[in-house]
């Protein structure tokens, strides 16, 4: 173990993220609806998840703000408003259930997502913190060549990730 983490240190030494990256919590939304509900802009009410006038960014924004405040049966929720075989939609589910202890379900919805699109390096950091968290380096490096091969050198799903693996640390949004 002691070697496959030094050979981390010295293949991928610490950096900071990368401008444009996003390291930071969520912004707080302008408004905060309970539950599993979103702000709807354009009627400046709290609906529900599967209203037709919500744009699918906006959903997103609200998964991640919910993810980041721990509410992750809420952002399921939201979640499940969406087309089903979304990568990032998989992406999310998978994380959500990761963070709610549901390791391997987690890991089939990143399994899906990078099934469908070998080039989600968001679904792939998430996997890899995982398997961080799961203490197992080697996959998690594994995850982190990959993004790299697809154009994530310098994203913030490379940096976190590499964060990951270095300090055992992972991110919660």
């Amino acid at each position: 173990m002691m070697r496959i983490l030094l050979g981390a240190a010295l293949l991928f030494p610490t950096t900071v993220l990368a401008a444009g990256g996003n390291d930071a919590p969520p912004s707080k939304p302008a408004v905060s609806c309970k539950g599993a509900q979103v702000y709807d802009k354009k009627t400046k009410t709290c609906v529900n998840p599967q209203e037709s006038s919500l744009e699918r960014e906006q959903l997103y924004q609200t998964v991640r703000h919910m993810a980041y405040a721990g509410r992750y049966h809420d952002a399921q929720t939201v979640l499940d408003a969406m087309d089903k075989n979304d990568p990032g939609r998989l992406t999310y589910m998978g994380f959500t259930h990761r963070k709610l202890g549901n390791i391997e379900l987690g890991n089939m919805f990143y399994e899906q997502a990078i099934a469908q699109d070998p080039g989600n390096i968001l679904a792939r950091s998430y996997m890899g913190q995982g398997l961080v968290e799961a203490g197992d380096t080697a996959g998690a490096l594994v995850q982190l060549r990959a993004i790299q091969e697809h154009g994530g050198a310098g994203s913030w799903s490379e940096a976190s990730l590499r964060k990951a693996i270095e300090t055992g640390t992972t991110y919660s949004y």
